[in-house]
């Protein structure tokens, strides 16, 4: 959308931007009333101003349009980008959590006792009955688990509220003709009381003949799960919507039903565009995403994450109260990196730039030429107080888009370490789950309780352990151990069967003594995240659980431990949440601040990330942003503290924090040169009948320096600056081309002022600026980091330096002391400046003034 087009749009409902646009515009209008009040005074001396002001008037014209099409771009973009990791993270957490389902009914179908029970071989209803009532005890994301038999007769459920007796569903049919899962989303006889169900089914086999003989149903509590992601991941102040699409657009989960209704085909925005779109009479900014996919799994057909925001509301945001307490340094070097992390804003600094340099020199210009002159000191007059205005306004306006740009970054890495951890939490549920239900296989149980075991009978372990591992891929190996803690029978997904080199060997210890200790079937233990031998040496977590005595429970008679491979896991997670955005770093921490997992090389895990003793002291759930150095790099960082996901790290005892951090670089540290704090800087203005001396202004390395206005020529941007690198001496920078009406083109030395005055040669930047200095008929161009202004003071107010033994022979002999003694301004010595020059030298200040003024 063209940056017209899409300010007509936008700008209505844009306050803080139409209110800035106001004040462009009023200012614009008094840069007219200037130019035609100059053209109506006419003399000989204005016919310079003029060209000045026509110069200002159409640079502020392009500046306008500028500040606010970039304004309402960065906006849209911030939205756009706010609701659209949203949207993804819908999508993406859903079918990460599906993904899951598919392999449960897989295994669970194959469990023998439920084939048995199914097949008819042994009819212990209440047997079978409690088996799924601790698969669900294990697995709470189910709300109902049921067995059918072919015809589709209910053999057991564990639903008390909804009794059904058989099902006609077209499902039992593609069930018993599938050799995998069925995934079903819809309404189905088998929930009567929804109106729509997912369903994961699988058939059954005889255990004996292999004969089909049922059906697994595992039903997923949809409605649950949605309402914990919207309530976890929903704007706090509610003034968007997350949704759940399938592949019609139509809604299948809403976060706010009311707003949009589940059932209601909304308009999408797959492309991300910046288009207004309507729903219900109102205008939304709108995005749409697909699924990724986790592990090939790509979830159900067409399902989609959307967010949608009211237009109204998307903008309304009072700012982030981070930005306003950052250290001026700190802003003033992220503000020269503005060429990289906001090319509009760059250009806008650019345009402010040479504006103010077009009423520097216009103020330049008119120095010393109006007391005669009562037409022309009054046009003077207007053209300081509204370039002075015009710097404030841009200063201001500048700043809001700055501060547009870089909350969009706090937010954004807030939001994203959100996200990942949420992911880990969500994932490692899983790995509790899944020990302490591979623990109550019977068939590892009666081997364990045993206490010689044949050959056959651990090949038949190591069967089943090999068919869990080849559906539960993010094990790389699973393993039995007896009570004395030896491994008697071991899987390797990498290898693809039986871990020989496991198996004889003991487990450690400490966690034998915590398996053995475990009071129930729902309890787990959890080995500290460390270098393990199980793994490679590399560190992970080992989810043990323990394997009790089929006929006393009460009775452990070895444990199984189940081995996460947390380097691909752990990784896949962090550059999938970051979604390959170029300079963002993400880590997984713990209490301590050593690295869990990381997508920066030179930081590998089992490294310490230094943070800061207050976001490791975090309470659970707790998400902060701010800008800080990291790296010698400014960077926007975000960071989490796990909060646990259903029971999981919340009521089942485990407690292993983990903390999501994410980085945003801007670019590397640069030097604080410019003068920080804006408004220290503004000179008071002197009453009318107080004239004195005009002084034109610059900054170097923040410090104020002045020189006499009447010797200054005018001021060139730094970029004209061409380099010679047979200068001479230390401090002459290179040339630049001086073009004066009525005269022949000629070039001229540039020297460093910064270099004169604290003895490192200055950093050439964007805010760079060349003064153009007059001696008799000589002239030359002094490097400065940023011009200020052109005032006048009193006598009264210039005083001699303390410091400077003869007036003549010293960079600096005066200071002015502006703004009520609240301002020191630095008077340089020009004629001492060419002396040194002439013969030779390169002038300086004396190491105790350079103290001194340090």
């Amino acid at each position: 959308m063209a940056y017209t087009q899409k300010n007509d749009v936008f700008l209505p409902y844009m306050r803080d931007v139409v209110r800035s646009e106001q004040s462009l515009r009023e200012l614009n209008l008094m840069w007219r009333m200037i130019e035609s009040s100059a053209k109506m005074n006419y003399l000989a001396e204005t016919k310079s101003i003029l060209q000045t002001m026509a110069a200002t008037r159409a640079g502020f014209d392009q500046l306008e349009q500028e500040l606010v099409a970039s304004l309402v771009h960065e906006k849209c973009a911030n939205v756009l980008m706010e609701i659209g990791t949203k949207a993804h993270y819908v999508i993406d957490i859903v079918v990460r959590n599906l993904y899951e389902r598919t392999a449960d009914v897989g295994f669970l179908a194959t469990d023998r006792d439920l084939c048995e029970f199914v097949a008819g071989v042994q009819g212990d209803a209440e047997a079978i009955h409690r088996r799924l009532l601790a698969y669900r005890s294990k697995y709470t994301v189910y709300d109902e688990i049921m067995l059918l038999d072919r015809d589709g007769n209910v053999l057991m459920q564990i639903d008390e509220h909804s009794e059904v007796e058989g099902s006609i569903d077209p499902l039992i049919g593609q069930t018993l003709a599938s050799g995998r899962y069925v995934e079903t989303f819809r309404a189905t006889d088998l929930r009567p009381g929804k109106d729509k169900a997912l369903i994961y089914s699988q058939r059954m086999l005889h255990p004996e003949t292999g004969e089909v003989v049922g059906i697994l149903c595992l039903c997923f509590d949809f409605e649950q799960e949605m309402k914990g992601i919207f309530e976890s991941h929903r704007d706090p102040d509610e003034r968007s919507n997350m949704l759940l699409l399938d592949g019609e657009n139509r809604v299948i989960a809403s976060a706010d039903a009311l707003w949009v209704p589940v059932g209601s085909i909304v308009p999408v925005n797959r492309d991300g565009s910046a288009n207004l779109m309507m729903f219900g009479g109102r205008k939304y900014l709108v995005q749409t995403f697909g699924a990724d996919g986790y592990q090939g799994y790509m979830g159900p057909s067409g399902w989609q994450g959307q967010v949608m925001i009211p237009v109204e509301v998307a903008f309304l945001d009072g700012g982030d109260p981070t930005l306003m307490s950052l250290d001026p340094a700190i802003v003033d070097g992220l503000l020269s990196h503005a060429q990289t992390f906001s090319p509009p804003l760059y250009k806008i600094m650019q345009a402010a730039e040479t504006i103010q340099r077009v009423v520097w020199n216009g103020q330049v210009m008119a120095a010393g030429k109006g007391d005669n002159l009562v037409q022309l000191k009054s046009v003077l007059e207007q053209i300081s107080e509204t370039g002075n205005r015009s710097n404030e306004l841009f200063s201001q306006s500048i700043g809001n888009l700055y501060e547009t740009v870089l909350s969009s970054s706090l937010r954004g890495a807030e939001f994203m370490s959100h996200l990942l951890v949420d992911l880990l939490d969500r994932n490692l549920y899983e790995r509790a789950n899944d020990c302490r239900w591979w623990a109550l296989t019977p068939a590892l149980r009666n081997a364990l309780a045993v206490p010689a075991r044949t050959g056959d009978m651990v090949r038949h372990i190591t069967g089943i352990l090999t068919y869990i591992n080849s559906l539960y891929t993010v094990y790389t190996r699973i393993f039995v151990y007896d009570r004395s803690g030896r491994i008697i029978a071991g899987t390797s997904l990498v290898q693809g069967g039986e871990d020989r080199f496991i198996v004889g060997t003991t487990i450690e210890h400490d966690t034998l003594d915590a398996v053995l200790s475990l009071a129930t079937e729902q309890d787990y233990h959890v080995s500290p995240f460390a270098a393990s031998p199980l793994y490679g040496g590399s560190p992970t977590y080992v989810y043990h659980a323990a394997i009790r005595h089929p006929d006393t429970p009460h009775t452990i008679v070895g444990g199984i431990g189940i081995v996460f491979d947390a380097a691909p896991e752990f990784s896949a997670m962090l550059h999938g949440g970051l979604n390959g955005k170029s300079g963002t770093t993400a880590f997984f921490i713990d209490r301590c601040g050593c690295i869990i997992a990381s997508t920066d090389p030179s930081r590998p895990v089992g490294t310490f990330l230094d943070v800061g003793s207050d976001i490791l002291r975090q309470k659970n759930g707790c998400s902060t942003s701010t800008i800080m150095i990291h790296d010698d790099r400014y960077a926007s960082m975000g960071c989490t503290v796990s909060n646990g996901y259903r029971e999981f790290k919340v009521s089942d005892g485990y407690q292993e924090d983990v903390i999501a951090v994410v980085f945003e670089s801007f670019g590397e540290v640069r030097e604080s040169r410019a003068s920080g704090n804006r408004a220290a800087t503004v000179i008071e203005q002197n009453s009318p009948d107080r004239s004195g001396r005009q002084f034109a202004t610059c900054f170097i390395e923040g410090d104020l320096y002045a020189l006499p206005a009447e010797q200054v020529l005018e001021a060139l941007p730094g970029a004209d600056l061409i380099p010679n690198s047979m200068s001479g001496f230390i401090g002459r920078v290179g040339m630049v081309a001086l073009e004066r009406q009525g005269e022949e083109k000629k070039f001229i030395w540039v020297f460093d002022l910064g270099y004169m005055a604290r003895g490192r040669l200055s950093e050439i930047t964007h805010t760079s600026q060349v003064v153009v200095v007059r001696h008799g008929q000589k002239s030359i161009g002094l490097l400065v980091d940023e011009l200020h202004g052109v005032p006048e003071f009193p006598d009264e107010l210039i005083s001699p330096t303390p410091f400077a033994l003869a007036a003549d022979d010293a960079l600096v002999p005066q200071v002015i002391k502006g703004n009520q003694d609240g301002l020191l301004i630095q008077v340089l010595n020009l004629d001492y400046i060419y002396r040194s020059l002439e013969a030779g030298e390169m002038p300086c200040m004396p190491e105790a003034v350079m103290e001194a003024a340090a």
